[in-house]
């Protein structure tokens, strides 16, 4: 509440009036299901506390007025001015690029889109591989959808903000992110299949367990808009055209031996192997959290990051050496999370090894002279919301 009332205070001083609107959206961490989703494929994230909060008034002059706090953007404070008729997209550069790529998207969905004045307040850190990019795009699609009262569902404004990457900023992303900011709720991960968007959420509550989730923060920024991400997509797209099926996720687990020896590609034989494995690794965690035994869940996130490493090479040496101090210190499992080349990794550890493995980790980091990393525990926290004011 305290951070609402500075929120309201910040956007009354910037603009001259109050704003109508108030929304957030959380970062999040997935469990696992790494680089599936753009592969029609099953992810498993949850929602983090960390969250971006959209403060929004309603404008009749079809101008639209974009402003940050956020420290490391760089921004002026003076608002970024767009006539609504001019958004396109690449305009404008950097993170003003997000909310303008929502607006149009609404509107090339057929949704009438007005001026607004818009101050971002960022919670979630960038280039961290928290989505903070889809935290800023859900956030903006919800404080718009509740202004004006648009009739979308959850996953409908998950696809706009999704288009609002994609389309608008032009990163090639999957609809994971948007899915998990929107419709995570409190102590659970959320089982979504991308091709339907059919989600289920499933109980994680690692404190009853007697159990953590540390976050380790490599303090590497990565940059998702270069040519690694969409490198990757188009090998993904270019076997599965090659072996026939409408996406990667309609290969067996019993049938990709027979199929990685019909791929002519090596790297493509790396990539096939990985989201095929990385599919099934998804169903046998979301059967363990089913079931209630957590714990298990430890050598498929171990898993998980070797296929990432080796089969998808998205990892770097801060990522490995995360997840193997964690590991060696006594985590039951850890993993590189999010797009990769950077960013955090996770590990699952009993609540009594936490002090140690995290003293390993940061140990570790300065044996190798990396950044300290930052390491912290996290808990599966609510989706987004807005109310009015």
């Amino acid at each position: 509440m305290r951070a609402q009332r500075a929120g309201i205070a910040g956007f009354t001083a910037l603009f001259g009036r109050a704003p109508e609107v108030v929304a957030s959206a959380p970062g999040r961490v997935n469990l696992i299901g790494e680089h599936t989703d753009y592969n029609d494929g099953f992810v498993l994230p949850f929602a983090i506390a960390q969250r971006t909060s959209v403060l929004l008034a309603a404008r009749d002059d079809g101008t639209v007025r974009l402003a940050t706090t956020r420290a490391q953007s760089g921004a002026p404070r003076r608002p970024i001015e767009l006539p609504l008729a001019m958004l396109r997209p690449g305009t404008p550069a950097g993170w003003a690029g997000y909310p303008a790529g929502v607006l149009w998207a609404l509107a090339r969905a057929g949704h009438r889109v007005r001026g607004a004045d818009l101050l971002v307040e960022g919670g979630v850190p960038v280039g961290a591989g928290l989505s903070s990019s889809a935290a800023l795009e859900t956030a903006t699609a919800l404080a718009v959808a509740t202004r004006w009262e648009l009739p979308l569902s959850r996953p409908a404004l998950a696809e706009i903000a999704r288009s609002a990457e994609a389309d608008y900023v032009g990163v090639p992303c999957g609809i994971m992110d948007q899915m998990a900011a929107l419709s995570c709720t409190e102590g659970h991960a959320l089982l979504l299949d991308t091709r339907t968007l059919g989600a289920r959420s499933l109980p994680l509550r690692p404190a009853g367990a007697g159990l953590t989730l540390l976050v380790i923060d490599t303090a590497v920024r990565h940059s998702l808009g270069d040519t690694a991400y969409p490198e990757r997509r188009a090998t993904c797209q270019a076997a599965a055209a090659e072996l026939g099926v409408p996406a990667l996720r309609d290969i067996d687990p019993a049938q990709l031996p027979s199929a990685l020896r019909r791929l002519t590609d090596p790297v493509a034989h790396r990539r096939v192997r990985h989201v095929v494995g990385e599919n099934a690794r998804v169903l046998t965690v979301a059967d363990l959290l089913d079931t209630g035994r957590l714990a298990a869940i430890g050598p498929e996130l171990t898993r998980s990051h070797a296929s990432l490493r080796d089969d998808y090479e998205v990892s770097c040496a801060e990522l490995d050496t995360a997840v193997d101090a964690a590991v060696a210190a006594g985590a039951l499992g850890a993993r590189m999370t999010g797009g990769g080349f950077g960013g955090c990794a996770i590990a699952l550890v009993r609540e009594d090894a936490v002090a140690e493995v995290t003293g390993a980790v940061v140990a570790a980091f300065a044996a190798a002279r990396f950044a300290q990393p930052r390491v912290f525990a996290t808990v599966p926290s609510a989706g987004g919301a807005a109310v009015r004011l």
